[in-house]
């Protein structure tokens, strides 16, 4: 089962539409006919996995449970390297340029490779990025990527995506992945992606799906 369905307002009509590739629906409806926790399937990043990839097993499954006016976002990658940080983020689209991205926080495997984590937030069709206007902003870091000092204006931006870095280029290389630097961690020297969830389409990741 890649997607199960056990949450929060998720109506029968948004499972059809979907439309993720080799997916399959279980879960038990509730009298109201919406359901109590959205299970779902991380994709691997291009080049992590298949027979040449440098992180052939690595997977993930997500558990967003209604926690009344928040969620509680659970996820377990499994297949990862031993011992190794990992940063996650909720992000606008599963694949570069990933659009507008949160931090979430940090997942650390252990010796057999799995990593897990608890987030709790809105992680729901409520979540967004909002800048009404220009707005001064901390330089906090600039040996690394150069902290912006203002943030550009926008309208609100809806972010149903998630991702997970290598924590850095090194992590990565240790691997056998990409040393590229990328800047998905709190200093902004992150390594590669190694899970997405490009099994959703791009403009319905999954967090749309919860009501």
């Amino acid at each position: 089962m890649k997607y199960g369905f056990t949450s929060i307002g998720i109506s029968m009509l948004a499972l059809a539409s979907i439309g993720c590739s080799g997916s399959a629906f279980a879960g038990n409806a509730v009298a109201n006919g919406s359901l109590e926790s959205f299970i779902f399937d991380m994709a691997q990043a291009p080049g992590i996995g298949g027979a040449e990839g440098c992180v052939p097993k690595a997977a993930g499954r997500v558990t967003i449970t209604s926690l009344g006016s928040v969620e509680n976002m659970h996820v377990e990658a499994t297949g990862l390297p031993a011992n190794s940080d990992f940063d996650f983020f909720v992000i606008q689209v599963p694949l570069s340029p990933f659009g507008l991205s949160w931090y979430m926080g940090d997942m650390f495997s252990d010796a057999q490779g799995l990593a897990v984590g608890d987030f709790i937030g809105r992680f729901s069709i409520g979540t967004f990025i909002v800048a009404p206007g220009v707005a001064p902003a901390p330089v906090v870091d600039p040996p690394n990527l150069n902290d912006a000092n203002k943030n550009p204006a926008t309208n609100p931006v809806q972010t149903y995506h998630l991702g997970l870095w290598f924590d850095s280029p090194a992590e990565a290389g240790k691997a056998g992945c990409a040393t590229k630097t990328t800047p998905f961690n709190s200093t902004h020297n992150a390594g590669v992606q190694i899970l997405n969830t490009s099994n959703f389409k791009q403009g319905a990741g999954p967090l749309l799906f919860v009501k």
